[in-house]
């Protein structure tokens, strides 16, 4: 009952006219950044913090946190239309979105998301509201071995991504752990594989790699196959945006589970949107009856992992919020923001500025039901996207590429790795080496070996702290069970098919 009177608290400061102008600037500016490719939401709100400054500290906070969750709404429709990811969590997007507005259903894969990442993002404040401390304490918990756990759970079920030679998925993953290790040592400090470049001294830029696979590549093999897109010419009917009774049926479950996943991976701290999209996506074709339907217009390949990319925007907060522990980048400018504004996040916020804390808590939900509102009219704007030639569209899309890759880190060289990522890419296509596992591979890989090596320390270097730990050890069991599936589902698949050659 307290809960509910401190909610009402909140919705009493977030439903000012201040407050509401502000979430409306917040969410609509950060819709429009992930529209456009490599900016992200972690360039926006760091040029918009100096604008909080002169805020109230409630107001400031509605805004900025309207943009980080505004961008992961708008990322997702450069992916579906151009297949071009908006940002490094939307990448995954592309797999199923792009081949869906291939076949002339973009109108629907925009409305599945837009419908999904509401259900995530929802589903993440319910979480925030009433379990925000108990979720807290238990993410807090988590020591270094359990993370390194997660993520080895995580990267065997990247080879669930790769769309045909499974052997193939494998080495890319492998490719990715590697050029993860570019940068600087964790623990010495000692540059290693930048090969006397000072630009890879802190490794190579996750959206550059994003973009070259995905964006240049794409553009890329449109060139060179001489069959570039045709653009549209026929309306696109609301009607025809309406998903199918079908559609609706595979997108039921597949978004809960993946709200579920996303508000879970959220509230860890050091994880993040792009581990959550990925292990959504991961666990969706795991659990299909048909996994090969996907990377073809699967329509749980973009319910659930949009789901989980709003859902662990939202969860988020509950680490930096109550215990004042960023999970990402993008949680630590929050965090310099509320510091500026002399606000310490921890356990003691929700009662020292009960109006502050739950202002803001009430706020998401009223950005989020914006969002809805905004996007869903504007279905038919993006469609006409796609209407545009495309010997207009791509150097339009290429320019966009090079300058949010630029803006990140005002880096020219993260401009010339994008164009040779890209040329990566289109042979990786050629080839049939998937870009997925290699993208989830280079994003795990820090990760993994920072907590490894943390574990062992704390240790003193006894491998066996693993298994000691009872969180670590069953995520640890639950990769094996992993691969004895894995296995055993491909064996069995492969005696099939040698029944019907040798009925």
């Amino acid at each position: 009952m307290e809960t509910l009177q401190l909610l009402a608290l909140g919705f009493e400061q977030a439903l000012t006219p201040q407050a509401l102008l502000f979430c409306f600037v917040g969410v609509s500016l950060g819709t429009f950044i992930g529209v456009l490719p490599g900016i992200g939401s972690l360039t926006t709100i760091a040029l918009c913090l100096p604008l909080t400054f002169h805020l109230e500290p409630l107001l400031g906070l509605i805004m900025l946190a309207g943009i980080f969750y505004g961008a992961q709404y708008g990322s997702s429709t450069a992916s579906i239309l151009l297949n071009v990811p908006g940002s490094a969590p939307a990448a995954i997007t592309c797999l199923d979105g792009y081949p869906l507005a291939r076949q002339g259903r973009a109108g629907v894969a925009l409305f599945i998301t837009t419908i999904t990442s509401f259900i995530g993002g929802s589903f993440a404040i319910i979480l925030l509201i009433f379990f925000a401390p108990v979720l807290a304490k238990f993410a807090i918990s988590f020591s270094a071995a359990d993370y390194f756990s997660i993520m080895i759970l995580a990267l065997t079920a990247a080879s669930t991504l790769s769309v045909g030679s499974p052997v193939k998925g494998l080495a890319m993953v492998t490719l990715g752990l590697l050029m993860g290790l570019v940068g600087t040592d964790i623990n010495s400090g000692q540059f290693r594989f930048t090969f006397g470049l000072p630009a890879l001294s802190d490794g190579i830029n996750l959206v550059a790699l994003a973009m070259g696979l995905f964006g240049v590549a794409e553009i890329l093999n449109n060139l060179a196959s001489g069959k570039a897109p045709e653009p549209l010419k026929e309306k696109i009917s609301f009607k025809q945006m309406l998903p199918t009774r079908d559609d609706l049926k595979a997108m039921r479950f597949s978004c809960l589970r993946g709200s579920a996943i996303g508000s879970f991976i959220g509230m860890l701290p050091g994880t993040g949107p792009t581990i959550a999209t990925f292990m959504a996506y991961a666990g969706e074709k795991r659990l299909s009856r048909h996994p090969e339907k996907f990377g073809q217009g699967a329509i749980e390949g973009i319910s659930a992992p949009e789901a989980a990319n709003n859902a662990s925007v939202q969860a988020a907060f509950i680490p930096t919020l109550t215990l004042g522990v960023p999970g990402d980048a993008i949680m630590a400018v929050m965090l310099g923001g509320l510091l500026i504004h002399g606000i310490t996040p921890g356990p003691q916020l929700v009662t020292t500025d009960a109006a502050l804390f739950w202002g803001v808590v009430a706020s998401f939900w009223i950005g989020n039901v914006i969002l809805l509102i905004l996007n869903l009219p504007m279905i038919g704007l993006w469609v006409w996207l796609l209407r545009i030639p495309y010997h207009f569209l791509f150097p339009a899309v290429l320019f966009l590429i090079c300058i949010g890759v630029y803006s990140v880190n005002n880096n020219s060289v993260d401009v010339l790795l994008t164009l040779g990522f890209g040329i990566m890419g289109f042979f990786m296509n050629r080839f049939g080496f998937p870009s997925a596992p290699l993208l989830l591979g280079f994003v795990l890989g820090p990760l993994i070996e920072e907590n490894f090596r943390r574990a062992l320390v704390l240790s003193d270097s006894r491998l066996s702290t693993f298994i000691e730990r009872p969180v670590s050890l069953v995520f640890l069991l639950l990769t094996c069970a992993l691969l004895i599936y894995s296995f055993s589902r491909r064996a069995s698949a492969a005696d099939e098919s040698d029944t019907r050659v040798n009925p």
